[in-house]
């Protein structure tokens, strides 16, 4: 590490949610950050205005929020480098186009995309690739081909154009990868000339990307493997400005694989499989169309980062539960791994369950509660309380506590088929009203002086305990779960208690 200050930025594009695949960017980024003390910045780069998405920037800034990923500089932070959107600095990148031109690193094309679209064609009937750049510049619209009277005429005549940039010829370009090590690009072989500017004043991502880098001050760039293939024409911006002293460092995340099968996860995996891969529930503007979010889903932001911190990162040791702030004591880029990382919805799952039952009854009542008036329900503070404090271990999300604690609040409206066959026989009814007439006589309505009594009552008329036992629990919840039978007593209260005995003797019998 060189002694110059870390500052990394997260660079999204506001053209919809944002995937689990880029949180995990934006979390090795902001861990980096941590470890050396640096800065997190995010940056909206929204120079395609052509696949913009309204909503779409509130649900990142939302969705960074969430998981505590809370950026140093950026949109409605601030900063001494900003503005953090592209397209309020598009003043700024004319300038370096037209630097690059003079210094013979870029030209002007004029080609329309008929004639783009043409070549492609023609390319395709011979069974070729149709390149723009090396080897075919030379022959096309351009200013490398056109006299420099001609070019000022189309320009004062305001043809459309963009800016190419001007791939050397056979040339070998070597950029250290903090991820992957050494990594080689010939021009010739895997470079056209990219497009940098666009006559409608806008930048295209590779001369934006790299002039705010540097304008920025940005020390190390953690992206994707799908922007490998920029950082050759990247580099060489770097070298055209004059800017190679300061180039930040560059490290390529590798994918997050589907569950099954080969490839990168997707919404469809997601889709198929009935697990979300946005961190936030989102609507699409134009379809309404609505897609699965983690947090809505029941997922604690906590055990949300901790499964993608180790998806393509080791911690090197056993521990797999960690805080953020761990996290950032313990990553380091060398052991972020070079292959993809397959994606475990169980596993996901698995570290839920760990967060939720890291929580204390009272955290977990509080959310709870919301549960509860959704559902029409209205319970004191205490009750919910005693009621969590019994189920909690059978649960992994918030949602799991209505479905294990329903008959606390509401009395059954049906009864388990297969256990009222099991165990209700002739003379249940006659037993459980004998039961309601004991529970009527029990002054201390605790659940131990409840089995006390009814211990006692059990002995004197010498019935089996689970004759009257299962039915019973058939009656109060109706079938054949929950807790201990006296706890459910006491929580339901003895009125509620009785009403339900007697409401099963009427419905069942």
């Amino acid at each position: 590490m060189s002694d110059k200050k870390v500052r990394v930025r997260f660079a999204p594009s506001p053209t919809g949610p944002l995937h689990m695949g880029g949180v995990r960017t934006a979390l090795f980024n902001y861990l980096f950050a941590k470890k050396h003390n640096g800065a997190f910045i995010l940056r909206i780069e929204d120079t395609d205005q052509t696949r913009f998405v309204p909503g779409a920037e509130a649900y990142i800034i939302e969705s960074l929020n969430w998981c505590g990923l809370t950026p140093v500089e950026g949109p409605g932070i601030g900063g001494e480098f900003g503005p953090y959107r592209q397209s309020e600095r598009k003043d700024l990148y004319k300038k370096y186009a037209d630097q690059l031109i003079s210094s013979g690193w870029a030209y002007y094309a004029f080609d329309t995309p008929e004639e783009i679209d043409a070549l492609r064609k023609e390319a395709e009937a011979n069974k070729e690739t149709f390149s723009y750049g090396i080897g075919t510049r030379e022959n096309l619209n351009n200013s490398l081909k056109l006299s420099q009277e001609e070019v000022q005429q189309k320009l004062t005549n305001g043809d459309a154009y963009v800016i190419r940039f001007k791939m050397p010829e056979d040339t070998d370009v070597t950029e250290e990868d903090l991820i992957r090590g050494s990594v080689t690009f010939n021009t010739t072989k895997s470079l056209d000339d990219k497009v940098l500017f666009k006559s409608d004043g806008m930048p295209t991502y590779h001369l934006a990307n790299v002039v705010d880098d540097h304008l920025m001050k940005i020390s190390h760039v953690i992206r994707g493997e799908e922007w490998l293939p920029s950082m050759p024409l990247h580099v060489l911006l770097y070298k055209a400005f004059g800017w190679e002293a300061t180039k930040p460092r560059f490290a390529h995340l590798p994918l997050i694989l589907k569950p099954v099968g080969k490839g990168k996860l997707s919404k469809r995996d997601g889709d198929k499989m009935g697990f979300p891969v946005f961190p936030l529930k989102w609507t699409d503007p134009q379809t309404g169309d609505i897609s699965r979010g983690y947090r809505e889903d029941g997922y604690f932001p906590e055990a949300f980062i901790n499964l993608l911190a180790l998806l393509g990162w080791n911690p090197g040791t056993e521990q797999e539960f960690f805080s953020l702030d761990e996290l950032g004591e313990l990553f380091s880029l060398e052991r972020v791994v070079k292959s993809g990382s397959r994606f475990d919805p169980e596993k996901a799952k698995w570290f839920n369950k760990h967060y939720f039952q890291e929580k204390t009854v009272d955290e977990l009542a509080l959310l709870f509660k919301p549960v509860l008036k959704e559902k029409g329900v209205e319970a004191g503070d205490e009750k919910i309380a005693k009621v969590v404090a019994e189920i909690k271990e059978r649960c992994e999300f918030v949602s799991d506590l209505w479905d294990q604690s329903y008959y606390f609040f509401e009395a059954p409206e049906s009864y388990d088929e297969k256990t009222v066959s099991k165990r209700w026989k002739e003379d249940t009814a006659d037993k459980l009203s004998e039961i309601s007439g004991l529970f009527e006589s029990v002054s201390d309505w605790k659940a131990e002086a409840i089995k006390e009594a009814f211990s006692a009552f059990m002995n004197e008329k010498e019935w089996g305990f689970g004759v009257v036992m299962n039915p019973l629990r058939l009656s109060l919840v109706g079938g054949n779960m929950g807790p201990d039978l006296f706890v459910i007593c006491e929580l339901l209260g003895k009125e509620e208690s009785i009403k339900r005995i007697q409401l099963a003797i009427e419905k069942i019998s």
